[in-house]
């Protein structure tokens, strides 16, 4: 697919807000961060690597693909191969900013926690010549539906609407310098109404088809389980995938507080919710419970780490209890 020119620019009270949340989230990495990458190579997700290490003893939790059938006949012990991580990685990011993440009832709105979480993934992969590249949904860029009618602006426009890109994709570079110039891109793209078709964003990372590496998927994953559980799923066959789920507390459970007027930032439609009945409470947060858990087995079946990462809490602090994790099972041999 060829490389699509960015959307239009936000407005310029937008953008100033944008490059500053961006500057103190790049201010507040470096400085937490660093530390997590003192030593060896080391990347976010230290997957199997390609290049052939030493044989261990096999311990519960390792993957059996790996394990080393010569040393095992030799010494009657099970024992897996050792691999050594691959350097020079390309990393690419799927980051979905529809409607729905102009949303927040916290510390800060889910599009600011995406930025977050973007700008930690590319802190933790740019170093030793590793590439990073990104593929932005920005909602569908069709208007908003209208009541007595849908579409009716649409229809009764004398002139067809411009067509919008609603998916664009930034080539991959090395270098933080490189790095920073991406953040900057995605800080300033335009949520379009309606929203991203999240299969189809995370199926550009299957195309073109690219030698093994990291894909980062970064998205509220509201939109239909069925719509992007496969191409999560072929994306895990190549790739180590993880995906970044960013949830606002309100998505969970209601605040008692009287009648409640909500806005769907994808459609526009209206509702008017009478949040002092414990019964819709408790049916809402039922609901909430089992969409996220439907969310949470179907990156489980893909195969990909999953970092759930809330408005309300400290982000920075997950990212690196995740990282830690993750390196943690490295040294016993599984990756997940």
């Amino acid at each position: 697919m060829p490389t699509a020119d960015p959307p239009p620019a936000v407005t310029d009270a937008a953008t100033a807000r944008a490059e500053a949340v961006l500057s103190r989230l790049q201010l507040l990495v470096t400085r937490k961060l660093d530390g997590l990458l003192q030593g060896d190579y080391a990347g976010l997700l230290p997957g199997p690597g390609s290049e052939a290490g030493e044989s261990r003893e096999y311990r519960p939790g390792d993957d059996v693909r790996r394990m080393d059938w010569p040393v095992t006949a030799r010494t009657t012990l099970p024992h897996v191969r050792r691999t050594v991580a691959d350097r020079e990685l390309e990393t690419w990011m799927a980051v979905d900013l529809s409607a729905s993440l102009d949303f927040g009832t916290a510390k800060m709105l889910k599009r600011d926690l995406v930025l977050a979480a973007a700008t930690a993934m590319a802190h933790l992969t740019v170093r030793g010549g590793n590439r990073i590249g990104a593929v932005v949904g920005t909602g569908s860029g069709l208007p908003a539906p209208e009541q007595g009618g849908f579409w009716r602006r649409r229809r009764e426009a004398s002139a067809p609407a411009p067509v919008t890109q609603p998916m664009v994709r930034m080539p991959a570079r090395p270098g933080r310098k490189e790095a920073q110039g991406l953040l900057r891109a995605i800080a300033r793209t335009r949520i379009r109404p309606g929203r991203t078709d999240l299969g189809e964003l995370i199926d550009m990372l299957n195309r073109p088809p690219r030698r093994r590496g990291v894909a980062v998927v970064i998205s509220d994953f509201l939109a239909p389980v069925e719509g992007w559980a496969r191409p999560i799923r072929k994306l895990g066959v190549r790739h180590d995938v993880l995906a970044v789920e960013v949830v606002d507390p309100r998505e969970l459970e209601l605040p008692d507080v009287g009648v409640l007027t909500l806005a769907d930032p994808e459609t526009g439609v209206l509702h008017e919710v009478q949040t002092a009945d414990p019964a819709l409470r408790a049916r809402y947060a039922e609901a909430a419970g089992n969409q996220r858990g439907d969310i949470a087995r179907a990156l489980r079946a893909a195969g990909a780490a999953h970092l759930r990462l809330r408005t309300d809490t400290d982000w920075l602090l997950d990212v690196v209890r995740f990282v830690a994790a993750q390196r943690h099972a490295r040294t016993r041999g599984t990756t997940r």
